[in-house]
């Protein structure tokens, strides 16, 4: 299976969080958290669409002043999602420059920020440049049962965590997987093409058998094209299967409250990036910041029932000792 999302940690295990997930053959991705992006390359960067905010300390949100230099003079709009307070640490970071000369840019740079809350008040608001970044409350959003983002090929669901403050974890979930049969097509005398990513779309947004699908293509015999029913192709050259599925969780508390949520949360997840900052041995520490050792977060990798945990988010204090934070990550997730 060839898996849609592609997700790479910008700044590895050791660095600022900052989860790019690229969509494969389209020009979209995504992010969890907002760390220092001197690594991304600009063409990357500006392919996000959404961006999904952990919580507001530094290392997880001083990436957004990257993100506003390099879309500022473009048209763009980009949508945070995050915790209670991200519309005034959005805020708070817009007005912190002089935007005097906006009215000489002929383009509209817009962000839109939602905030996901525990107790259902949730909220939103948008920035626009050709106003001068001032704050625009508009209507909250619903986020029913904790899903941020509903699309017809993917979701993503949040838990509040609890990090002394409310915190995220974020699920990322394809809703189905759908694989073309390349000997099947060559058996029809059918091409690729754009066609079948305008054919997975149809599947994907449950459009009736009957829709007809065109199919067009050039060979050196000269023009084709073809027009065949959603049901037929669907049955004789595509492949449906359980959808992809992404948990990322970072800066936590190991209490019980949190454990619940987070198994809850990462239940099944083919990938599971979970902060592991701390040895065993430095229990209190990590108790004491609100944050797991690699013991606790191998623990709860397991108790998720998930494919394969990446440990993440190591402390400063640990450094050199990378691989021995990993092995006890992977021990604790093999049940040693």
């Amino acid at each position: 299976m060839t898996p849609l999302f592609h997700p790479h940690l910008i700044n590895g295990p050791c660095g600022d969080p900052a989860l790019y997930i690229d969509f494969l053959f389209q020009r979209r991705a995504l992010m969890f958290d907002l760390g220092e992006l001197s690594a991304l390359p600009p063409r990357r960067a500006l392919r996000l669409s959404d961006v999904f905010i952990s919580h507001a300390h530094m290392d997880h949100f001083i990436g957004f002043d990257t993100l506003l230099r390099l879309l500022l003079g473009r048209d763009a709009h980009l949508r945070l999602h995050g915790p209670p307070g991200l519309i005034e640490h959005a805020g708070h970071h817009l007005q912190g420059y002089t935007w005097n000369l906006l009215h000489n840019y002929t383009t509209e740079l817009v962000f839109e920020v939602s905030e996901f809350a525990a107790d259902g008040r949730h909220a939103r608001a948008r920035f626009r440049s050709g106003d001068n970044f001032r704050r625009q409350d508009v209507a909250p959003p619903a986020f029913a049962g904790g899903v941020l983002l509903d699309e017809p090929g993917f979701r993503i669901r949040a838990a509040q965590l609890d990090h002394g403050i409310p915190c995220l974890g974020f699920m990322l979930e394809e809703k189905t997987h759908i694989n073309v049969w390349r000997n099947r097509l060559d058996a029809l005398g059918l091409p690729t093409g754009p066609w079948l990513a305008h054919l997975k779309r149809l599947v994907r947004e449950e459009a009736p058998d009957d829709t007809p699908v065109e199919i067009a293509w050039h060979d050196r015999h000269g023009e084709h094209r073809r027009e065949l029913p959603l049901g037929y192709l669907r049955q004789e050259v595509l492949q449906e299967t359980r959808g992809q599925k992404i948990a990322y969780v970072t800066d936590v508390a190991f209490h019980e409250a949190n454990r619940r949520a987070i198994v809850a949360l990462a239940r099944g997840a083919d990938l599971f990036y979970i902060e592991a900052p701390f040895l065993d041995a430095a229990a209190p520490r990590a108790a004491a910041t609100a944050h797991l050792t690699a013991r606790q977060a191998g623990r709860l990798a397991r108790e998720a029932g998930v494919r394969r945990v990446i440990p993440f988010h190591f402390s400063p204090r640990h450094s050199g000792d990378e691989p021995v934070l990993e092995a006890e990550v992977l021990a604790a997730f093999d049940g040693y």
